[in-house]
């Protein structure tokens, strides 16, 4: 007999909510953490992204929140990015429309003044990013003294994003008796280390182990001479491919995103969105809500979005570059294959790459099936900086110096004269500067007299 969320013993208002949502059965992750984060014990989960772990924390602390007169927040969820903020927020407040929680989402990049005018009602559950969190708390324009329960979302990144100062600033300024509810897709090192130094003895539970693809994502790789050539093969397959019609595209930075943009928008008017932090909140929130409602084709981007955003039936994920870390692989086709429904991820790589795919296969401990460069599509000879050779300086030897084809010739026998110092240091100097001191010392005797 499957689990319902009814057997969980949770409040008929959230049920009613979720009955809305046409959501009766928890997934796998739901149904292991809801108990255990119950029990009020500290809880470590190592889950995928997209397997709802933001409802597997958010009803069992639903279940027991209780309201607090004093306007002070009494859950905190942190987050590594403004888009997890905003989605987090919007599901945490979709559950809470038969309560009487208040929700705030909180993140920089917006004015802090006019951030701070958001508490003037009170707050019960805070979601932030971490330096917002902590600026506000310093500010004191929030405390976080009755925070009881700390959810740390997407644990991973937020220390490979350099945040492990701001989190040890804010679990500082915080009750000691507190319940930790941490989610982590990867268990990496550096989450060991936190885990041991901030968090007394977490349940560990475990979906799937560090590195295990999603079963339902179907893997391939297409090796590509270049940068240009990878265009050539994006365009090519756009044009003939009747299926792809909702996908992403993830470049390893800014600008090479920026650059795949204003080719497909030139093949392609309006049919893409680009997505990076170079862009402003605004602009990105605008393309992701466009791209939801497939008023786009796809969006380019970075790896700012292969991290919890739920971005529902992308039916393709393109790695247009081969990340550089291999778990972020991952988290990247990770975006499709949502919600039990079969994804695709393709792979553009080049000689160079090789050795950063084989450290995925390694990871994955599958090999992902390679596919034939297509003959159609033209292989360009032009390169982008980032692929141009280094051009090493040649360095004179000193056989070449002793000959006459060198940049230091012999001085001629002009410019060979002795440096003898300035013109005070070659002539005598005159009597009256030599006897000044014999002079002055003649007045004074005279004067004596």
């Amino acid at each position: 007999m499957k689990t319902t969320f009814a057997d969980f013993d949770l409040p008929e208002k959230i049920l009613d909510v979720l009955a809305d949502l046409n959501l009766f059965e928890p997934t796998p992750i739901q149904e292991k953490s809801i108990g255990p984060i119950l029990s009020g014990r500290d809880v470590m989960g190592i889950a995928q992204t997209g397997t709802g772990k933001t409802l597997a924390y958010t009803l069992p602390v639903l279940k027991t929140w209780k309201y607090n007169k004093t306007g002070n927040p009494t859950v905190l969820v942190l987050v590594p990015t403004r888009e997890l903020v905003v989605q987090v927020a919007e599901v945490i407040t979709k559950m809470t429309e038969n309560l009487t929680a208040r929700v705030i989402g909180i993140y920089g990049g917006k004015n802090i003044n006019t951030q701070k005018l958001l508490f003037n009602d009170g707050c019960d559950i805070l979601v932030g990013t971490p330096g917002r969190v902590m600026d506000l708390a310093i500010d004191n324009a929030i405390s976080l003294k009755e925070v009881g329960k700390l959810i740390i979302d997407e644990f991973d990144e937020m220390l490979n994003l350099g945040f492990r100062p701001q989190l040890t600033h804010i679990f500082e300024m915080m009750k000691e008796k507190r319940q930790n509810i941490l989610f982590s897709a990867t268990m990496t090192d550096a989450v060991d280390a936190l885990l041991n130094e901030y968090f007394a003895g977490p349940i560990e539970i475990s979906l799937a182990r560090s590195g295990t693809p999603l079963e339902k994502i179907a893997q391939s790789a297409v090796p590509v001479e270049n940068f240009n050539t990878k265009l050539n093969l994006l365009i090519h397959l756009l044009k003939t491919e009747t299926d792809l019609e909702k996908i992403l595209i993830f470049a390893n930075n800014k600008k090479h995103a920026d650059l795949i943009f204003e080719k497909l928008n030139v093949e392609f008017p309006d049919q893409f969105g680009v997505i990076h932090s170079n862009k402003s909140q605004n602009f990105r929130l605008r393309v992701m809500q466009e791209f939801t409602n497939e008023e786009l084709r796809g969006v380019i981007t970075t790896d700012i979005m292969a991290r919890g955003l739920d971005i529902p039936d992308i039916s393709h994920v393109f790695n247009f570059e081969v990340p550089e870390v291999p778990e972020q692989y991952i988290h990247r086709i990770g975006r499709t294959g949502r919600a039990d429904k079969e994804g695709i991820s393709i792979t553009f790589f080049t000689k160079k790459e090789e050795a950063q795919l084989l450290d995925i296969e390694l990871l994955m401990d599958r090999e992902i099936k390679k596919t034939e460069f297509p003959e159609a599509v033209t292989i360009s000879k032009v390169k982008i900086a980032s692929e141009q050779e280094e051009v090493k300086m040649k360095f004179l030897t000193t056989a070449k110096l002793n000959e006459g084809d060198s940049a230091f010739h012999e001085k001629k026998a002009k410019n060979k004269k002795t440096n003898m110092g300035g013109p005070s240091k070659r002539k005598e100097p005159k009597k009256f500067g030599a006897n000044r001191a014999q002079q002055k010392a003649k007045s004074i005797a005279k004067r004596k007299k």
